[in-house]
Parts: C-alpha cells; structure tokens; sequence
C-alpha cells in the first residue's frame, strides 16, 4: 500500500521547481526557502491541507519517550513522621 497518494507526490515535484526557480517562500516570515527537505515539509503540509494521502505529522522520539516517562512515574509515597518516644 503507498505512503503517499499520486496527488500528494506531484505536490512535492511542483514545489521543488519552486524551490529551485527561487520562488517558494515560507509562511509568515515570506523567506526564501533554500533548503529542499523545507520545500518538501511545504508541500506534504500543503497537500495535507488539501486532503491529500499523507502521513501524520512526525513526532521526534525524544518528545514520545520523555512523555511516556512522566506519566508512568509516580510520585514516591511519603511516611508518616514518627516520633521516638524518650524517657526522662
């Protein structure tokens, strides 16, 4: 089964030319995009917002670990102060 739809594809090729006749530019900032996997995360975005078959965004692992570590911990249980009885 495929990753991507044909649409989606033909997406990323239109933005690459472009990306390379120097006329993409990035969202709000309006920056030359210079970089190809930024060209390619421009257009994956924009076909998404199409409707377009494309994968979820990408979640870094750092994030899904870092998340899953602070939800299984809990916090350690405390005892109840004891006090030691003296004898005078």
């Amino acid at each position: 089964m495929a990753k991507y739809s044909k649409k989606s594809s033909e997406k990323v090729e239109e933005v690459m030319k472009e990306m390379k006749a120097g006329k993409l530019r990035s969202g709000r900032s309006g920056k030359k995009v210079t970089n190809p996997k930024q060209a390619i995360a421009i257009a994956l975005s924009e076909a998404r917002a199409e409707g377009d078959k494309v994968p979820k965004k990408a979640v870094p692992k750092k994030m899904v670990a870092a998340k899953k570590a602070t939800t299984k911990k809990a916090a350690p249980k405390k005892k109840a102060a004891t006090r030691k009885k003296t004898t005078k």
